[in-house]
C-alpha cells in the first residue's frame, strides 16, 4: 500500500479538477483569449498541480521512507535518496 492511498480519492477529485482546468486553458487558446488571462489560468493550474505533489512527497516521507528508515540498511538509504532526488525535481519545476 502507497503513503497516499488513504487519501487516493481527494487526489483523484483534485487531479480531475485539474485536468478541466487544463482543458479550459486549451479552450482559452483555441479562442485566442488575451494572453494574460491564459497565463493566470496557467498559474493556477500548475500551483493545483505543485499542491498534489507536494501532498504525495509528504504522503511519500510519513509511510515510505519512515517505514525504511525504520528498517535501516541499504533500502532506508535508497529511500531517502529517491526522496531527494523527488524535492530536487520539484524545486527546479
Amino acid at each position: 500500500m502507497h503513503g497516499y492511498t488513504e487519501n487516493k480519492d481527494a487526489y483523484l477529485k483534485r487531479l480531475r479538477r485539474i485536468e478541466g482546468q487544463v482543458r479550459g486553458i486549451a479552450k482559452m487558446v483555441d479562442d485566442d483569449k488575451y494572453c494574460i488571462d491564459v497565463l493566470t489560468q496557467v498559474s493556477a493550474a500548475t500551483k493545483a498541480l505543485q499542491s498534489v505533489a507536494l501532498g504525495l512527497l509528504e504522503a511519500h516521507l510519513g509511510s515510505c521512507v519512515l517505514e525504511a528508515a525504520r528498517e535501516g540498511g541499504p533500502e532506508a538509504d535508497s529511500k531517502v535518496k529517491e526522496a531527494a532526488d523527488a524535492i530536487a525535481r520539484l524545486v527546479r519545476s
